[in-house]
């Protein structure tokens, strides 16, 4: 390890080694995975018409700015590991930062890693036909060779982290060039979807549901702040990759997704378990070899995702337990590896576990509503934030409390369609969905919570001393300054 290392801030205890590129390809190669591989058929369903579904894939990036701005004034403010359970935590929402890292644990990052494994090994069974036994032994060895790589030579992992991404946007970017010759102009005004809300004239309903369909898809854009405290000259490079991240995704969405409406027919689209491949066997040429292309595809780019996840997901629950709200060990840094061994071992020690579970798929349908949750409390602590007297950020997302705004009440509204089916009574509360399933994880966090502020107050107690040294540092330094 250099000797010239710089110290993070918060006490991570690890290097700043990852570059621009690498931030980026944390964002961009998070964020297309398997999720764009169904999502486009699911949000022609939902939309039900042909030019609301491109619309919707515009609406889901659109909304990601905002959103991406604030993140990058957050991690231009505050540059350590951790990143939303930092912006909580500096917000004065100790509960909230906890809570966060807990439903990340439980409701998403572990879930994450075994389905991404799983369905690489599924497509590799595609070629091989290999057993369901099979599968998960091979899901298990991608688990533990990706977790090995990135825990044990995390140089070595950012490098294929940044060869991977620009590899895996390659097959998307073939598809969106060449299927752009061959798209019917007349698939663009087809008939809606009988059971969408657009064929009985509710557009607007319609538009709702096709772009809360792409919040899967365009989850991950935020990936860096997790590793913060590890990105060289964060105060420039975090802004160039939030940003870059959102307008490159929402990019190739928009494209793939008139590519796709373009070459197949609205309501074979939005009934397909296989999107991506129907719109490859409309392509002359390719035909009856679209799934092996879809295939190919699909193990490269779920590759990229999984390798990610296994990247940089752990440092949140080790990040909270160096602030006392979390297990102890969780929070140490192998001084060999430069690596949060404990919490990286936990992590893909749980989806190994969940790749043997038969019911994995259930926990995905609470993934949409956490995550709005999650966000529109995020968002809100930017007002907090903004008077805090450590608040330094040295990008401002223009237009301020405006943008906020604008970052809260998008993810408001999708939550209010995720409700809408409580609040009308078509869906039980007392029953398995995502509603009571969000609930569920939102109380168990408290007893937690309580318990680590008890246990645990020894750590919370130097954490905060520590972070009110250096905020009296700060100014110290800027009235020295003026």
């Amino acid at each position: 390890m250099s000797g010239n290392k710089e110290v993070v801030k918060g006490g991570e205890g690890m290097e700043r080694h990852l570059g621009l590129s690498t931030a980026i390809a944390l964002g961009v190669g998070t964020t297309i995975g398997s999720g764009i591989f169904t999502s486009v058929g699911a949000v022609a369903a939902a939309a039900g018409a042909p030019l609301l579904t491109i619309l919707a894939f515009l609406l889901g990036g659109i909304i990601m700015i905002p959103q991406n701005l604030i993140y990058a004034e957050y991690s231009t403010a505050y540059s350590e590991d951790g990143g939303q359970f930092v912006y909580f935590r500096e917000a004065g929402w100790p509960f909230m930062a906890m809570f966060f890292i807990w439903s990340c644990w439980w409701a998403s990052d572990p879930v994450g890693i075994a389905i991404m494994a799983l369905t690489v090994a599924n497509y590799l069974a595609f070629f091989t036909g290999w057993s369901s036994m099979v599968v998960s032994v091979i899901a298990c060895l991608l688990i533990i060779f990706f977790t090995w790589l990135h825990m044990c030579h995390k140089h070595a992992g950012a490098k294929w982290q940044n060869f991977i991404t620009a590899f895996k946007v390659i097959p998307f970017l073939l598809l969106v060039v060449v299927g752009l010759f061959f798209i019917s102009g007349g698939n663009f005004g087809a008939a809606p979807v009988a059971s969408s809300a657009a064929a009985s004239g509710n557009i607007f309903g319609a538009m709702i549901a096709g772009v809360a369909a792409t919040t899967w898809s365009y989850d991950g854009m935020q990936t860096c702040v997790t590793m913060g405290g590890e990105v060289k000259n964060p105060k420039r490079n975090m802004p160039i990759a939030l940003i870059g991240t959102v307008f490159a995704v929402t990019l190739l969405y928009v494209l793939l997704s008139v590519s796709a409406v373009g070459l197949v027919d609205i309501d074979v689209l939005a009934a397909s378990d296989a999107p991506v491949a129907e719109a490859f066997s409309h392509i002359p040429g390719i035909g009856t070899q679209a799934g092996t292309v879809a295939a190919i595809l699909a193990v490269v780019v779920v590759t990229g995702s999984l390798s990610s996840l296994i990247m940089f997901q752990a440092r949140g629950e080790m990040k909270a337990a160096q602030e006392g709200y979390w297990w102890r060990s969780w929070g140490k840094i192998d001084p060999k590896y430069d690596s949060p061994v404990v919490s990286m071992l936990w992590q893909s020690g749980f989806a190994l576990v969940l790749v043997w579970a038969t019911s994995i798929q259930s926990l995905v349908a609470i993934f949409t509503f956490i995550c709005l949750l999650r966000n529109a409390l995020l968002f809100c602590a930017w007002f907090s934030l903004k008077r805090k007297s450590n608040y330094h950020p040295t990008f401002k997302a223009p237009g301020g409390p405006v943008m906020a705004i604008l970052a809260i009440v998008p993810s408001l509204i999708l939550m209010f369609g995720e409700l809408s089916g409580i609040i009308s009574g078509e869906v039980p509360l007392f029953s398995f969905n995502p509603i009571s399933a969000g609930i569920l994880v939102v109380i168990s966090a408290l007893p937690f919570f309580l318990r680590w502020r008890r246990v645990n107050a020894d750590i919370i107690e130097e954490a905060e001393a520590r972070r009110n040294a250096e905020i009296k540092k700060e100014v110290a330094e800027e009235a020295a300054v003026q």
